[in-house]
């Protein structure tokens, strides 16, 4: 780094590394990074139930939401993570951090048909999203989805309204569909349709709709959301990790669905590392179809990156480096054990790829990311508050 007085700026000497647009994270539920191997080698369904809501249900609150979503943006930052697409109680809190930290984030609008400890019923939840949405809908690093949580959660009147608002508000629908075999199983047993069907036929299929895991899908139904301009994120590890299946993006790539990657919450993952994402993502494909050129390199940085951005609709904004664009990128450096030599740095950067290579990252021209250290963020103290709330967390379940 050093001054340049005959252009009146600053330059920054990044020799030796690889400078790439910031990953997009495009669905996490960032507070829960306080729950990061709580309640780890369960199925989806007693997770959620007897693990994961209980104590969202005593614990949850807005500090909670504060400490869970800094713990979860420092570690997306020394990943590489530029943006991400959030969904989780207390939104409000989500977006004041993200704020403060100086991270870009979509933050969900969440509907949900059941009570919580942030809102008690649909009307609730509308209102209070839309409080958010007014209060912070002109800063320049916050976006705003709907977030209805999955159909068998919201109810069709619901689902009407959120296709309405988004196409008023000008927002992108996030939501989970076709996770699971057990998803698919009631949704035909109650609405004598699958969810993916059921969600066309209030139609909400459209290029807003971003929807989440879709291991669970059949081929007309890819034709379906392909011709719709439905995006599709594939959370692999979770998937994994849940055993929920694994999604056939080779499948929905030839039909020309948008693919983009998202790394679902700590509880479910572990961690957040895009890293780790990207390369699982691209190997699974090659073990699924046992074609070793599907999903290329190329194609899992672009659904890292460009094709995260093209499914929040900031595809003008951000995804790529490109003149007119907004200075959201980092920093990796090579030339050291494990990441040298260097004969392709994009395979380098999926193949081999460590966060630990990340030194420097920049959102809306401004560095968050010094040297690996995290800049708008006293660390010390948040590891303090993490370690008061496993202490919290474990007395609710011992």
């Amino acid at each position: 780094k050093k001054e340049n007085s005959r252009k009146n700026i600053l330059e920054y000497d990044y020799t030796n590394m690889a400078i790439i647009p910031g990953f997009v994270n495009t669905h996490t539920h960032s507070a829960m990074s306080l729950l990061r191997g709580f309640a780890d080698d369960k199925p989806l369904k007693t997770w959620l139930e007897n693990y994961i809501w209980p104590v969202e249900s005593k614990l949850a609150g807005k500090q909670f939401v504060q400490d869970g979503t800094r713990l979860a943006i420092a570690e997306m930052l020394l990943s590489g993570t530029t943006c991400f697409n959030d969904m989780y109680f207390f939104p409000e809190e989500t977006v004041k951090t993200a704020i403060e930290m100086g991270m870009r984030a979509t933050v969900g609008m969440i509907v949900i048909k059941y009570p919580s400890i942030w809102a008690r019923d649909e009307n609730e939840y509308f209102r209070k999203g839309q409080e958010m949405f007014d209060n912070f809908r002109n800063h320049p690093l916050i976006n705003f989805s709907f977030a209805p949580h999955a159909p068998y959660s919201v109810s069709d009147k619901a689902l009407t309204k959120i296709g309405t608002l988004s196409e008023e508000l000008d927002v992108p629908i996030h939501i989970h569909l076709h996770e699971t075999k057990n998803e698919l199983e009631e949704s035909k047993r109650i609405y004598n349709k699958s969810p993916i069907l059921r969600l066309d036929s209030l139609k909400l299929l459209s290029k807003r709709l971003v929807a989440a895991h879709v291991t669970k899908i059949s081929d007309s139904e890819i034709k379906l959301i392909s011709e719709s301009g439905t995006s599709v994120i594939h959370c692999p590890r979770s998937n994994l990790k849940l055993g929920s299946g694994i999604a056939p993006i080779s499948k929905m790539k030839m039909a020309g669905v948008n693919i983009c990657i998202g790394t679902d919450s700590c509880a479910s993952n572990n961690d957040l590392d895009f890293f780790n994402e990207m390369r699982t993502a691209a190997l699974l494909a090659k073990g699924y179809t046992e074609s070793a050129s599907d999903i290329s390199a190329q194609e899992a940085l672009e659904m890292a990156t460009y094709n995260g951005a093209l499914a929040l609709g900031l595809e003008d904004k951000i995804g790529s480096l490109e003149k007119g664009k907004c200075a959201d990128f980092a920093a990796i450096k090579f030339g050291e054990i494990g990441s040298t030599p260097v004969y392709n740095p994009v395979s380098q950067i999926v193949y081999s790829g460590q966060n630990s290579q990340v030194q420097h990252v920049w959102i809306e021209g401004k560095q968050v990311v010094d040297d690996r250290k995290v800049l708008n963020n006293d660390i010390p103290s948040l590891l303090r508050r993490v370690s008061t709330w496993e202490t919290k967390i474990a007395k609710v379940t011992s």
